[in-house]
């Protein structure tokens, strides 16, 4: 025989005045998103390197064209006003190797330091959600303080080329002596320059890593830090390689 079921009660969405379903939209996604339309901390980061990359893009830029210049004065010739006749005037400059090299190990160094405080501060970011739980405790999680350690190698650099331009200046090679020592210089303290900046940079990573902030605004600072610090150090090899082998 037939029997009768009791009726089922369909809970329908509200609609606004348009007949379009109200609910609230939906963010994330696995992209890190947040429920306030806030970027997450994923789109940050990836922001913040896009913004280095386009940083350094003018730095290689420069540089390629003085590695043009630096050839192209190499091998021209100039017109020497008493036999009026074209000399060639390239002086070859004599390098304290032995110093750049120690230069070159201390920025080394300095980006291994680099490496290891951006995958500190990584490691920090990802175990965050497990120190939120109560009751669950990793230990102190301290380790040796990389960025201070970048810092001083940098500083160590930095003092080492002052120290090479002294020798340079000894050995009668000075800023206007001729072509070559020039480029010299020039090649030098505009790499000078850019590590200086990175080391203000890397004094403020420093200092965001001691305040009271979101693991992952540090980890940001300090991520960005760490690849430029990286590219500092490329650069300084590049530098080094053509002034030695083109001399």
């Amino acid at each position: 025989m037939a029997t009768l079921t009791p009726p089922v009660t369909v809970h329908m969405p509200p609609t606004n005045k348009d007949g379009g379903s109200s609910l609230p939209p939906i963010y994330g996604g696995g992209d890190g998103g947040r429920r306030d339309g806030a970027p997450g901390y994923g789109s940050r980061l990836r922001r913040a390197r896009l913004g280095l990359a386009v940083a350094i893009a003018p730095i290689v830029m420069l540089f390629v064209a003085f590695t043009s210049a630096y050839v192209v004065r190499q091998g021209l010739p100039t017109l020497d006003e008493k036999t009026n006749t074209y000399v060639r005037d390239w002086i070859p400059v004599s390098l304290p190797i032995a110093l750049l090299l120690v230069n070159t190990g201390l920025l080394l160094f300095s980006s291994i330091a680099a490496e290891l405080a951006r995958r500190q501060i990584t490691r920090q970011a990802a175990l965050a959600p497990v120190h939120s739980i109560p009751g669950v405790s990793l230990g102190a999680g301290k380790g040796l303080p990389w960025l201070g350690i970048t810092v001083l190698l940098g500083g160590g650099f930095l003092a080492g080329q002052w120290m090479a331009w002294r020798v340079l200046a000894d050995r009668g090679f000075y800023l206007a002596t001729s072509a070559s020592s020039s480029f010299v210089y020039l090649l030098t303290a505009t790499h000078a320059v850019h590590l200086i900046g990175g080391m203000l940079v890397l004094l403020y990573a420093a200092v965001v890593s001691l305040l009271d902030k979101p693991v992952e605004s540090r980890r940001i600072v300090v991520d960005v830090t760490a690849w430029y610090w990286h590219f500092m150090f490329l650069l300084w090899i590049y530098i080094f390689a053509l002034m030695w082998f083109a001399r």
